[in-house]
């Protein structure tokens, strides 16, 4: 049964459909009509009788309207400022990587610091480049370059110099300086030893910052994302709090999304910060920025063996190592912190990408639904790598929506060259459980971790249907087939599942009367086609309330 046209003439009509509202009442429309920025008709024919003489009307020509992506982990302004800067993310070849590094010196002979980053892991025997190789391109300034999921970063001689790191430094303890056989640093720096040379990076100035928010607002609305949650707001290794750029685009009116910032947890400090994290809360949030968010990284990252497992990774030749990986946070520690944020009505989004990490993650949970009881504070746990059968039903049970970067679900070199045989054959198969979770109840949501990887939902969304990267030559084998999720469900993970994630299901996330028009056009109908075919859709258009922030060639 089709909604009855409000009254009046609509400032925007969309219509010859298909509508895909999300909406499980009524999943499929052909017109929308939007007056003050809201979606006031849902329907077929009937909505254009609210065409008026000064109504835009959009014909979708068959082409599909959704509602708008929300990306529920991402680091737009450190993206946009990397875009801007020594940029390595168009490539996957060492060589190339030194071309770059070496062109950009050059046109940039006053810059103090070569930086940027956004290298792979899958360029480099082990996933680890050389000081060496740097110094061969770079040898008068110091070069930091983080790789794309900032975990590590590649750094020259002189950075080393400048950081005074040498054979007798010791590794921190949430890191590592990766070394020779005689010790010496290699140029290769892992998690928490990042910061050792990152805090004498100088900051981006205050305008440089907000032109990367902007840059980055621009790319993400160009493929549909009108609403986001930023991981990290607050200062993290080389990573500069974005807040003072949220704020400035606030106050001169260029913040088009909606964004929750997820403040950053300090893990060198404890329970101390919370009545901090309550002020700044406080203090940043308005109109289409909130910050009611806490985020705690639990784990590192596979790659380097610092996410935290329940057993050892294997070595090289297939053996048990003595490492499990890293819990940043000590267990014990980490129930007690969430219990008093869940207590003071603060999200936490937990990095757990590890299965003891998902364990203690979700153990957190649940201690702090048992001294707090049932909160509306919709804790949620992104990355989820390997996953612990027995851990899957818990997420339904606790409440804890699950973030899924569903692009990381493939087969590629990080994969396996780096990951696979170090895990083993029962645990590697644990990856990346959408399907899964999916069957045990939990709320999917989904996210990018863009620069990390790529900020296009529909390439996600593509490996979330066929377990297969967009760019896999023909005849990869898809990756545990068995974890595929159907069409539907990945783009509920990104509308809707996200909008709960973000407090925002109630204004957003589906094509609904009443809600925000927040829509995104694509130049096809994916459902229509073929799955092999989703990753090659493309955004057209991209409302927010009503209002064209992209408009594609």
């Amino acid at each position: 049964m089709s909604h009855p046209p409000a009254p009046g003439p609509a400032d925007l009509v969309l219509t010859g459909g298909p509508v895909h509202t999300v909406d499980p009442a009524r999943s499929r429309a052909t017109s929308v009509a939007v007056r003050g920025g809201r979606i006031v008709a849902v329907g077929h024919d009937e909505v254009r009788e609210l065409t008026g003489p000064r109504t835009e009307v959009v014909d979708l020509a068959g082409k599909l309207l959704l509602p708008g992506f929300q990306d529920a982990h991402v680091h737009p302004m450190g993206a946009g400022l990397e875009l801007g800067l020594c940029h390595l993310g168009d490539t996957t070849d060492a060589g190339e990587y030194l071309g770059i590094i070496g062109t950009y010196a050059k046109e940039h002979p006053d810059v103090e610091w070569i930086t940027g980053g956004g290298w792979s892991l899958e360029a480099f025997p082990g996933g680890s480049p050389t000081a060496a190789a740097l110094d061969a391109v770079v040898a008068d300034r110091p070069v930091f370059l983080p790789n794309r999921d900032h975990h590590g970063a590649w750094v020259n001689s002189r950075a080393l110099e400048r950081a005074g790191i040498d054979a007798r430094t010791p590794d921190p303890v949430d890191g590592r300086i990766e070394r020779d056989a005689a010790g010496n640093p290699t140029g290769m720096l892992q998690e928490g030893a990042v910061h050792l040379v990152g805090k004498l990076v100088p900051d981006p100035t205050p305008e440089e910052q907000l032109a990367g928010l902007l840059r980055a607002q621009a790319v993400l609305h160009s493929h549909g994302v009108t609403a986001w949650q930023d991981a990290i707001v607050g200062t993290y290794a080389n990573l500069t709090d974005p807040a003072p750029a949220y704020l400035t685009a606030l106050e001169r009116g260029l913040l088009t999304a909606r964004v929750v910032g997820a403040l950053w947890w300090d893990r060198e400090r404890g329970a101390e910060q919370i009545a901090e994290l309550v002020a700044r809360r406080e203090e940043l949030s308005r109109d289409r920025f909130r910050a009611g968010t806490v985020k705690i990284m639990q784990d590192g990252i596979a790659e380097n063996h610092t996410a935290a497992m329940l057993s050892p990774y294997l070595t090289g030749c297939g053996c048990t190592s003595d490492n499990s990986g890293i819990s940043f946070v000590e267990p014990g520690e980490l129930r007690k912190y969430v219990t008093e944020l869940d207590a003071h009505g603060f999200q936490v989004h937990f990095h757990a990408l590890g299965d003891r990490a998902v364990r203690e993650a979700l153990d957190a949970v649940e201690s702090a639904r048992t001294a707090n009881g049932r909160r509306d504070t919709r804790h949620h746990l992104a990355h989820l790598q390997v996953v612990h059968p027995a851990d899957l039903p818990r997420f339904r049970s606790l409440g804890a929506s699950a973030n899924l970067q569903m692009l990381w679900a493939a087969h590629e070199p990080q994969m396996d060259e780096l990951t696979l045989p170090f895990l083993g054959a029962e645990r590697g198969a644990w990856q990346y459980p959408f399907g899964d979770l999916l069957r045990a109840g939990a709320t999917l949501a989904a996210g990018s971790d863009w620069p990390v990887s790529s900020p296009d939902p529909l390439q996600a969304i593509h490996v979330a249907v066929n377990r297969v990267s967009p760019e896999a030559p023909g005849g990869t084998p898809a990756f545990f087939p068995e974890q595929r999720v159907d069409l539907g469900t990945a783009i509920a993970a990104y509308t809707a599942g996200s909008a709960y994630v973000n407090h925002l299901d109630a204004t957003t996330g589906s094509i609904t009367v009443g809600k925000a028009a927040d829509l995104v056009v694509l130049d096809r109908d994916p459902f229509a086609g073929p799955p092999e075919e989703i990753a090659a859709t493309r955004v057209l258009e991209t409302f927010v309330e009503g209002r064209r922030v992209h408009a594609g060639t």
